[in-house]
């Protein structure tokens, strides 16, 4: 058997009928699955962490391209002075062209162009001396999610679920929404096993996503439904198929692959009833669509993704990621800038509410990032170029402080001077919020303990509260 055998592989097989095998050939089945003994324990059951949780699920809002922190969430105003000065830059340093106005009772710097997460400051903690390794997307891109630039490791996701195990068990751990087609990595489980991979959902990375725009988004799961067999034939088909593979354990001992096989079946089989009605969003009132700017052509894909979040993490599941695509503004910033903080303003601030309106943002991690920041010096007269030095994330919920700011860049905002947070802190910070401990999160693969820090890592205990 294939351990990278995926879910929607498993849907398919599923959907299938599994034309090759006669029902003849599956009379014995119901008895076979009776006697269906030393089955694996659940790899997906939910696991005690290693200490006291602050947080018990993460919402992981991926912004794709290297947003700039300059002209969003990192106020400068040296750079205003120093606007067309040149020096040890390779261009003229650029202003930004919008103002930033301090934001709730914490009085945080946020940009004009995000009134309505700047309403939700006193929920924000800022990390504004994020750095990173390289200022390529691929590789800084991989890095925000693996820890790595070179090698394929395990996602963030993927050891999240690992170490913790979901709360619903008919529903993937870790779902990854509107993910480009090339992410593969970015939500993989690499050398730990595939069960603990993530399920996509929807779109292909795109800055509104629009197949996320049809009513209920059912038909963004590949082939969530069956329309050539009952549920039951299905229960039948797939108790002969997996007798099979727990015979081949048997035989072999020792199959890991196989096992995450067996679970993974079972699974698409339970989410060919629970996925259609957690994405169906019909249920919701008037006010929680608008509350998400459903109704509003601009932020109408966002705000489903960002509701769809909200259901899912609700319902269970342990890590949701969402994507927007376009942040890459090396030129015409001053149109694409805008129109990108439109589509996630609204959106993102009623996932807040709706959060802290349920009870759920005092458990719930949300955490926004792109793999890296912009220069502040100009590009192409109107536009920023990479900068891995420094740049800008932020945590809201689960455990860390609102209406807080840890860490700084220059006075110019070019490179992170205070508070510095590498990649591997950002992530041991996170599982330290999940009550895991980064050291002791390890994976035993090709005669070593891997881990998502791999040999780095520190914690950010001023943000915690």
């Amino acid at each position: 058997m294939n351990s990278m055998f995926s879910r929607r592989q498993m849907l398919q097989t599923l959907s299938s009928g599994f034309g090759y095998l006669a029902f003849s050939s599956l009379a014995t089945a119901a008895a076979a699955r009776e006697s269906l003994d030393d089955k694996p324990t659940n790899p997906l059951a939910p696991k005690d962490p290693h200490f006291a949780a602050k947080a018990k699920r993460v919402i992981f809002l991926c912004m794709r391209g290297g947003p700039s922190h300059l002209d969003t969430f990192d106020y400068k105003p040296e750079l205003i002075k120093n606007h067309g000065k040149t020096g040890a830059f390779r261009g003229s340093l650029l202003k930004s062209p919008w103002e930033f106005k301090q934001r709730g009772e914490s009085g945080l710097w946020i940009s004009e162009l995000l009134p309505e997460i700047g309403s939700m400051a006193d929920e924000l903690c800022l990390l504004r001396g994020m750095n990173t390794d390289l200022p390529v997307h691929p590789r800084a891109m991989t890095q925000l999610h693996t820890g790595a630039t070179q090698f394929v490791r395990p996602s963030l996701g993927a050891w999240t679920l690992y170490g913790l195990g979901t709360e619903n068990e008919s529903m993937p751990g870790f779902v990854s929404i509107n993910s480009p087609a090339g992410a593969s990595q970015e939500m993989g489980s690499a050398f730990i096993p595939s069960v603990y991979a993530g399920t996509k959902v929807g779109g292909s990375g795109g800055r509104g996503g629009r197949a996320m725009r049809r009513g209920g988004s059912t038909s963004t799961v590949p082939d969530i439904r069956n329309s050539g067999l009952t549920t039951k034939q299905q229960r039948t088909q797939l108790d002969f198929i997996q007798r099979l593979n727990q015979e081949k354990m048997q035989r072999d001992q020792h199959q890991p692959g196989v096992e995450g096989v067996i679970e993974s079946y079972e699974l698409a089989f339970r989410m060919q009833s629970a996925m259609p009605e957690i994405m169906d969003v019909s249920g919701e009132d008037e006010a929680t669509l608008d509350m998400y700017g459903i109704n509003e052509s601009a932020t109408s894909a966002f705000g489903r993704q960002c509701l769809l979040a909200r259901r899912m993490s609700e319902s269970g599941v342990r890590f949701v990621e969402i994507s927007h695509n376009g942040w890459d503004t090396h030129f015409s910033m001053d149109s694409k800038i805008p129109e990108l903080c439109e589509q996630i303003d609204k959106p993102i601030a009623g996932l807040l509410t709706d959060l802290k309106q349920r009870g759920l943002l005092e458990d719930t991690l949300v955490v926004w990032a792109g793999e890296f920041g912009r220069t502040p010096y100009a590009q192409n007269g109107n536009g920023r170029d990479h900068n891995n030095k420094g740049f800008t994330t932020w945590m809201a919920g689960g455990g860390v402080k609102g209406g807080f700011s840890f860490g700084a860049t220059d006075e110019n905002g070019y490179e992170a001077v205070e508070g510095k947070c590498h990649i591997h802190d950002w992530h041991a910070t996170i599982l330290h919020l999940l009550g895991l401990d980064h050291t002791q999160l390890t994976y035993r693969y090709a005669g070593r303990d891997f881990r998502l820090t791999d040999v780095h890592g520190n914690i950010l205990k001023d943000i915690i509260s």
